[in-house]
């Protein structure tokens, strides 16, 4: 049976290593942010705890046997309503996954401390810490950025606002990363109109263009030439 320090300990340990994930989701403000990485941490460091060491009291009865990873498995199957709180659907793009992950697996971690596997627990940690954070900026250079497509847009000016541009796209409204709405120099008949999508293939590209050029007010739409996303 584990000594009361040692409890304790695992259970600190368990809250330290679950913050350190947590605040790196808070800091991007996703609803499972510090307080929740830290309780799923904890919370399942408990279980392992008590799975291991709860029941040593009717071990020493004839005929009774006991399956300590019963528990933690409950725990991995059960941690999944967590992750799909965390899941968000806006028009077709899903976000999310990536803080269901992490929320999977700090149980994980909490698991493996509530076991004793210190090392385990700490290396994951510091492993899930370079992925979220240490990764993020070269999937966003490297990857992000190729699916990154801007056009220019002539238009009567104050006819293309976001909710008519919304209005015109529909589900695909969720891909606009930037609009920009400026007059033409020398004309207040005229606007011009630089949208940047983003995570758009080619072909939904050209969808959306199309599409734009029988919006209402738009004279001309034309992609800009010094984008080379998908090159």
């Amino acid at each position: 049976m584990l000594s009361n320090t040692e409890l304790i300990v695992r259970l600190l340990l368990g809250a330290v290593l679950g913050s350190m994930i947590g605040f790196e989701r808070e800091r991007l403000s996703w609803a499972a942010g510090l307080r929740t990485h830290m309780l799923v941490c904890v919370g399942s460091t408990l279980v392992m705890i008590i799975s291991a060491f709860g029941f040593n009291d009717i071990l020493s009865h004839s005929n009774v046997v006991l399956d300590p990873s019963r528990m933690a498995a409950q725990v991995v199957s059960g941690i999944g309503f967590l992750g799909a709180g965390a899941i968000l659907l806006r028009g077709q793009v899903i976000r999310g996954l990536t803080t269901a992950a992490s929320l999977w697996s700090v149980a994980a971690i909490g698991l493996a401390v509530g076991g004793g596997m210190y090392v385990a627990s700490i290396a994951s940690t510091i492993i899930i810490l370079i992925i979220l954070a240490g990764i993020k900026p070269l999937e966003q250079r490297y990857i992000v950025a190729k699916q990154e497509r801007r056009m220019h847009l002539m238009v009567d000016h104050g006819s293309l606002n976001l909710h008519v541009l919304s209005g015109s796209l529909g589900a695909d409204s969720s891909r606009i990363k930037q609009f920009v709405v400026q007059q033409v120099e020398g004309s207040e008949a005229l606007d011009e109109v630089q949208i940047t999508l983003t995570r758009v293939s080619p072909a939904e590209y050209t969808a959306i263009r199309e599409r734009l050029k029988t919006a209402p007010g738009v004279h001309e739409v034309h992609e800009d030439v010094s984008d080379s996303s998908f090159l």
